[in-house]
């Protein structure tokens, strides 16, 4: 019989007209014979009322405390939700995370799933009844109640869909889907049909509001296919899928995402010498802070500068750690800017596509607006800009993609993708509930390999003015040459007043690209190459919401003795640079940290 997990937000359950709404789809699917699973948030503002009326009593309530308070809101929601189904005249039960075995690490207020039984929730599902699910609640091998974080509902949501081997999992929300961009800042932004999980855990981690990384991270990992709907329209919403049931056509870029409370930390004069970046970021990783952006450029007279962002709640203790961490390890002090945000662009189409990172540096030099940070991946590309600009900066890099125009695919005929079978899903059929705490954690990070390409070349542009415009001019020169693009770097102004930017290339392109870029410098002493240099990479799901990624990663080089010559990073793989003569020690070596066999030569680089 058909399986179908829906969950709706607390927007979608925040009266009793919207909890009987969401009632009838309930119920509609379940008399399409299908088994019914509801995961429901807390309503409306109930979890922020919580936390008010706990800050009544206490400044700093403990973190169990907040536990146990915060997971009544669900409750209520869930009860409610049983009644209105009971009351419209089909059976149904409603279950706490605890009463159906959603099991947790003990991280309170921001527990990851461990494992999940199925005998009950199952068991009510073959007796007939639709099943309602408190969201964003757990308990932890103590029984205590723990609570999921931030987009906690969709991840409970994901998680029984992957258990139960569900058809899909529809998220019902206040809004009809998933978009180029935000329209609340851009008027044109569009309706995407259908979205590859990478694009999507790239835009989430970006600022695009309307899934969780962690939620985005469990679909990719077991093969859920997503439905982003609105509660109050039977219109379909976005699919976000696998890449190949997006079938994507001619686009290079599939939407632009901007993250406004984004904070910018610097340490200076970092020393030039193996294990430096990697005790940095230990300090950070030990406080579970989550980093972003992680930018280190080209050392000259053997110091560099080494620039991350976290979320601006994060900064004071990030500032607190990162000091500490400055004068442990010799560097010349830390500077920060709490005033930053963060525009990407994402598409798997920047993988074919020529030109990207040109049109974009245009695009904003155009509109004024001073890029401070640049970083890359495959599918990625984000800038740092000026808080103040960044609203303008978005509007610029969505009109020079042309995201408002459907893309090619979008009128094509669409089948939503089908279950998988239980021989590719690992967490499908009877044995799930005992495969899954075999697993260790369902929210575990998967590092699917690591990769090493010998075949890059370093050119950095030294002395680069730091004002708007001048990356655009360096890229069209250097896209004029024929020479296509692969890491993008460039850090923040350094102690002494300039700033760099580096690129890798294909070692036989290495001169073209540094003489097309001396044209855009005017002066052939700024620029810099490195003509043999090997590229690095970890790749997997969930590198960003698991902070000790690139830290085990750095650690790993630092205890093999390998120096870090640039790094950059994205939602599913983390970058560095290291001496070409280093390359195939450091590939060995991330091997054994990430306990894998399957470390392989890096693919084609992607076109920026």
């Amino acid at each position: 019989m058909p399986l179908v997990v829906q969950k709706f937000g607390g927007t979608s359950v925040a009266d009793a007209d919207k909890i009987l709404s969401a009632a009838r789809r309930a119920i509609r699917a379940h008399r399409e014979g299908k088994q019914v699973i509801v995961v429901v948030s807390a309503r409306g503002h109930t979890t922020d009322e919580l936390i008010g009326l706990a800050r009544e009593i206490t400044e700093r309530p403990p973190a169990r405390e907040m536990d146990m308070l915060l997971a009544t809101g669900e409750q209520v929601s869930v009860a409610l939700m049983a009644m209105a189904i009971q009351g419209l005249g089909v059976p149904a039960i409603s279950f706490t995370g605890a009463q159906i075995g959603i099991v947790t690490d003990s991280f309170h207020t921001k527990a990851r799933i461990r494992n999940i039984s199925t005998e009950r929730i199952q068991q009510a599902l073959d007796d007939g009844q639709v099943v309602i699910v408190a969201g964003f609640q757990g308990v932890d091998e103590h029984y205590n109640i723990t609570t999921l974080g931030r987009g906690g509902s969709d991840t409970t949501a994901v998680a029984l869909a992957a258990v139960l081997g569900a058809d899909a999992c529809e998220i019902y929300t206040d809004v009809d889907g998933v978009y180029t961009t935000d329209p609340r800042i851009v008027a044109e932004a569009r309706k995407i049909d259908r979205i590859s999980y990478d694009e999507m855990l790239e835009l989430a981690s970006l600022g695009a509001g309307v899934m969780h990384s962690r939620s985005v991270e469990f679909a990719k990992k077991f093969g859920v296919p997503i439905h982003v709907r609105s509660s109050f329209a039977d219109a379909e919403g976005t699919w976000i899928v696998a890449e190949e049931d997006a079938r994507l056509l001619g686009a290079s870029v599939t939407g632009a995402a901007l993250a406004k409370d984004e904070a910018r930390v610097t340490v200076l004069g970092v020393p030039d010498r193996p294990g430096v970046v990697h005790a940095l970021f230990r300090r950070i990783a030990e406080k579970n802070i989550v980093v972003d952006m992680i930018v280190q450029n080209v050392a000259t007279r053997g110091r560099t500068e080494v620039s991350f962002t976290v979320s601006g709640g994060d900064l004071a203790e990030t500032l607190m750690v990162a000091e500490h961490a400055a004068r442990e390890i010799g560097a010349g002090g830390v500077t920060h800017d709490p005033e930053v945000a963060k525009v990407s662009v994402v598409g798997l189409g920047m993988r074919v596509h020529t030109g990207v990172a040109q049109a974009m540096f245009e695009a904003l030099g155009g509109a004024g607006v001073n890029i401070q940070m640049i970083t890359t991946s495959e599918i990625k590309i984000s800038v740092l800009v000026d808080r103040s600009s960044a609203a303008d900066a978005l509007r610029a890099v969505h009109r020079a993609f042309e995201l408002e125009r459907p893309r090619l695919d979008d009128r094509r005929e669409f089948a939503p993708p089908r279950r998988r079978p239980a021989d590719r899903n690992p967490l499908a059929g009877p044995e799930a509930g005992s495969l899954v705490g075999g697993l260790g954690g369902m929210e575990d990070l998967v590092v699917s390999g690591v990769e090493l390409d010998e075949h890059q070349a370093r050119v950095t542009l030294l002395n680069v003015p730091d004002r708007p415009g001048y990356a655009s001019k360096a890229f069209r020169s250097i896209a004029e040459a024929g020479v296509n693009v692969d890491m993008i770097v460039q850090n923040v102004r350094t102690t002494e007043g300039d700033t760099r930017l580096s690129i890798t290339v294909p070692r036989e392109d290495a001169d073209r690209a540094a003489s097309a870029a001396s044209a855009a410098v005017g002066d052939p002493g700024d620029v810099l190459v490195e003509p043999g240099m090997a590229k690095l990479s970890v790749v997997g799901i969930g590198m960003r919401t698991h902070t000790g990624v690139a830290t085990r990663m750095f650690g790993a080089l630092a205890d093999a003795g390998i120096n870090i010559a640039l790094i950059n990073t994205s939602e599913v793989r983390v970058n560095v640079l290291t001496d070409l003569d280093r390359g195939r020690e450091g590939l060995d070596a991330l091997g054994r940290a990430f306990d894998l066999d399957r470390a392989r030569p890096a693919a084609g680089a992607p076109r920026t």
